[in-house]
Formats: C-alpha cells, structure tokens, sequence
C-alpha cells in the first residue's frame, strides 16, 4: 500500500484487525464513544480506504456491505515507520535520541533490539 493513512482511517483499520470482518455501522460503533465520528464520515472513509486498496468488501447482508482489511497491522506499521524514517533521510538516531529522552524506549526495549540484531545475517543488517 503506497499512500499515507490518516488517523481515523488508521483507527477504522484497527477495528477490522481486532474485530475481523465489519459493516460500516459495526466499525463506527467499535470506535471510542468520545469524538465518535459520524456513521456518513466512517462509511466515505471507508470507501477512501477501498479505493487506496487497504480494505474490501466481502459481502452484502440486506443493505450492508461487510468489509475486510486487506493489509496487515504490521504491513501497515512497517511502511509507517519507513515513512518517519525517511523525514530523517533514513537515519534512525534522531528517532531513537527522542523516544529515549522522552522516557518512551526502555531498558528492556534496548535489549530485545541487540537480541534481534544478533541473530540477523550481516547481510540484512546492512
């Protein structure tokens, strides 16, 4: 999926990848009640998100079309994290400088990465 996500259509994807198959009306629903968008504003994002080839429909249930997600969670994670990798030309540190100052990677974070990097082939941590 080449396109950028916003929010919302992130969060309508979230619903069908914890819910599995949705109507528009059960995705609106899933949604926090606080700031709960319209049941009109779910159904066109949604229909954003089929023509960006992130969703599909499925079936039809009397008006319904019930929809799925096309993409993964961590298709989806992995290409957002490429793109705020490429605002920093690539480079992870000033990712990484934040989410330490910020108190958001821990100890236990670090070591799983040195775990992963250690068991990559030096080809792939190229």
């Amino acid at each position: 999926m080449p396109v950028v996500l916003g929010k919302l259509e992130l969060k309508i994807l979230e619903a069908l990848w914890d819910h599995g198959h949705c109507s528009v009306r059960e995705i609106q629903e899933s949604l926090a009640d606080k700031k709960r968008p319209a049941y009109t504003t779910v159904q066109t994002v949604v229909s954003r998100l089929e023509t960006k080839g992130a969703v599909r429909r499925v079936r039809k249930i009397s008006n319904a079309h019930i929809f799925e997600a096309v993409v993964t969670r961590e298709m989806t994670q992995k290409r957002a994290l490429d793109d705020l990798l490429g605002y920093f030309g690539g480079r992870s540190q000033p990712v990484m400088a934040h989410l330490i100052e910020s108190g958001k990677l821990t100890l236990q974070d670090l070591r799983d990465a040195e775990k992963l990097l250690k068991t990559m082939s030096p080809r792939s941590k190229k």
